[in-house]
């Protein structure tokens, strides 16, 4: 079941390595892979790591800002941080959530950003008895 959900993701066309995304931003360098790692250190997105490279969300830029980090998605890192791996993070992402009325976060995380990271405090919070 987990190699059809990383299958599931790697094909959804969702994901792009570095050096395309250094190239949506212009910002190619001599490291095309440099700018997207220094926001993943800076936790303003995260990576898949497969065969060896690291794979952006597409869904995770805003195109209105040159391509660069949408604020939400650091705030969901940090609602996350310690939880989820870049996998764990990519299926969350990718899967319909009950709290966003069976949307899935990456349709929503540029509508209805502070939606989409409250479904991530709720799920962090889980199920509150009172």
């Amino acid at each position: 079941m987990l190699a059809m959900a990383k299958k599931a993701i790697l094909e959804s066309g969702d994901w792009l390595p570095a050096r395309d995304i250094a190239t949506l931003t212009g910002l190619t360098s001599e490291d095309p892979s440099a700018r997207p790692s220094r926001w993943k250190r800076e936790g303003r997105i995260f990576a898949i790591r497969h065969n060896g490279y690291d794979y952006f969300p597409i869904y995770a830029l805003s195109k209105d800002s040159g391509f660069r980090p949408l604020p939400a998605v650091a705030e969901v890192l940090k609602v996350f941080a310690g939880q989820k791996d870049g996998w764990g993070l990519a299926y969350w992402y990718a899967s319909v959530n009950s709290f966003l009325a069976g949307n899935r976060p990456q349709t929503l995380l540029i509508t209805d950003s502070d939606r989409v990271v409250a479904a991530a405090a709720d799920e962090v919070a889980g199920i509150v008895h009172g």
